[in-house]
This record gives structure tokens, sequence and C-alpha cells, in this order.
């Protein structure tokens, strides 16, 4: 199974805005729902990093899956530790 984030927000157009902001590729089926399968789940890394530190500036929520009916919801407070863990349990 791949590791998935989603990102959602209640406000049309802001993760689109969110995306094309930091070069990510946005094509999106829901303007409130974004989501990206990962081979890889350090390369969540990225983009968790990119909306914490800029939370602020959108309305948008994070949630990753590293385990099949499994979310998490990546806040400011658990960004930090959830990067940790994902290099803790896939350090390839």
């Amino acid at each position: 199974m791949n590791s998935v984030v989603k990102l959602y927000s209640t406000v049309n157009g802001e993760i689109s805005r969110f995306l094309k902001s930091f070069g990510i590729d946005n094509e999106m089926k829901d303007d409130l729902l974004w989501e990206k399968e990962y081979e890889n789940p350090l390369e969540m890394a990225d983009i968790i990093t990119a909306l914490i530190e800029n939370q602020e500036d959108y309305k948008i929520n994070i949630w990753i899956s590293l385990d099949k009916d499994m979310l998490i919801n990546v806040t400011k407070n658990n960004a930090d530790d959830i990067i940790r863990y994902l290099f803790e349990r896939y350090p390839y």
C-alpha cells in the first residue's frame, strides 16, 4: 500500500493556490480536496513542512495515511514528531 497525503479546505481555490505557490502538481477533481499517493513515504515530508510552515496563510487541513484505513491529522503541534517518525520507520 502506498502512503497518502490528503489536503482539505472549506475555501474554494485555497488548495490550488497553495499547490501553485510551491510548484506542486495540482490536477484536482475537487476544489476542496487534493490527495496524492507516495511510494516512498519520506517524500511526504516536503508537503507537510511546506503547509505547516505556512499554515497561517492557508485554511487547509492535512491528513496522512501510512497504513490502510488509518488517517492522521497533521497539526503544528505534531508535525515535527510525524516527520521524525517517517524517517525512523522508512530509513531508505
